[in-house]
């Protein structure tokens, strides 16, 4: 059985990949770069672009199965930098399926595609998509989300995992993010409300994503549908952002400033960057002091009844490793 993981250089990329390689796989990658630890691995590796669907071809020739983690992610860019390889990107893999005869896709989509700006509490599945959205990372992950869940069919098997918030050792995104500005004193606490949140410890995000692709199938429980996936041990977020500084020994974050000061910065912060067409990205956005202010925990009943998921990594023995991997790091 052999594998193509999008992405596969990337935080949950590699996971997935190394996991599948433990579980007997063959495994592809395809990115943007070479990856010595791939290398390593002796995992078949293919650079391109999502977008071009010639060098996907080649590629995912040759492959029983896809799993599509690549992805334009962030707070901050025009729509077109996350339009192309977000939906142009998903609807060339679907293609590939297609023309490959490639019977199985599993997408990596995002909590954000069903963010309406106010809490969520121990939702579901059933939330629908909002009618407006204010960032396009979550505008063309729900594009691209609709689109692979629309392709489910009698000869390809689609199903989407919402991981929420993914950290652990070697993340290259959320973990060094909240480090940097919490030894730069940045971070402030938006409103004093203990909104809960969900995370999801890598070890167990690709766990839940080899599951769902083992139970997929046409006709299958799974197929055509999409799953929150997270450690379901919903914390306050700032507390859970305090432990993850603790793992470096940084202090705690202490001042805050109001939900509303937080929405109108953003909202400005957005304009100034725009009408100078400055480089980088705003300090605050609207979609962030919503999402800073309001909870995001989910109900994981779809995930564990129908393909079987349980985290089995804790969140304290998560940040234990992670305190760990951080020490070997400094």
């Amino acid at each position: 059985m052999k594998a193509l993981v999008t992405g596969g250089g990337g935080f949950l990329g590699k996971a997935i990949v190394k996991l599948l390689l433990e579980r007997g796989y063959k495994v592809a990658s395809f990115a943007r770069n070479n990856y010595p630890e791939l290398t390593r691995l002796e995992v078949e590796q293919t650079t391109g672009d999502l977008a071009d669907l010639s060098a996907l071809l080649r590629a995912a020739d040759g492959c029983d199965l896809i799993f599509h983690v690549a992805a334009k992610a962030g707070i901050w860019g025009t729509y077109r930098e996350f339009y192309q390889p977000n939906v142009i990107g998903s609807k060339n893999i679907i293609r590939a399926c297609r023309k490959l005869d490639i019977g199985r896709l599993i997408y990596t989509s995002s909590p954000s595609v069903i963010f309406n700006g106010s809490d969520m509490d121990g939702i579901d599945e059933s939330v629908p998509y909002p009618d407006h959205f204010l960032s396009w990372y979550p505008q063309t992950k729900a594009e691209a989300e609709q689109l692979v869940l629309a392709a489910n069919d009698s000869s390809l098997a689609t199903v989407a995992l919402r991981p929420h918030l993914i950290w652990g050792p070697e993340d290259n995104h959320l973990v060094p993010r909240i480090l940097q500005q919490g030894r730069g004193g940045a971070l402030r606490r938006i409103g004093g409300k203990p909104c809960l949140v969900d995370t999801v410890y890598i070890d167990n995000a690709a766990e839940a994503h080899v599951l769902a692709a083992e139970k997929l199938s046409v006709d299958s429980v799974v197929a055509g549908k999409s799953y929150f996936i997270s450690n379901d041990e919903p914390l306050p977020l700032w507390d859970m952002v305090n432990r993850i500084l603790a793992a470096d020994d940084i202090p705690a974050v202490e001042k805050s400033i109001s939900p509303r000061l937080a929405y109108l910065a953003g909202g400005l912060l957005e304009t100034i960057y725009r009408l100078l067409n400055l480089s980088g990205e705003p300090r605050m956005t609207r979609f962030v002091a919503k999402e800073l202010s309001t909870a995001h925990w989910f109900d994981l009943s779809a995930a564990k009844k129908d393909f079987g998921y349980q985290p089995q990594v804790s969140i304290e023995e998560g940040l234990s490793r992670l305190r760990s991997w951080l020490q070997q790091q400094s």
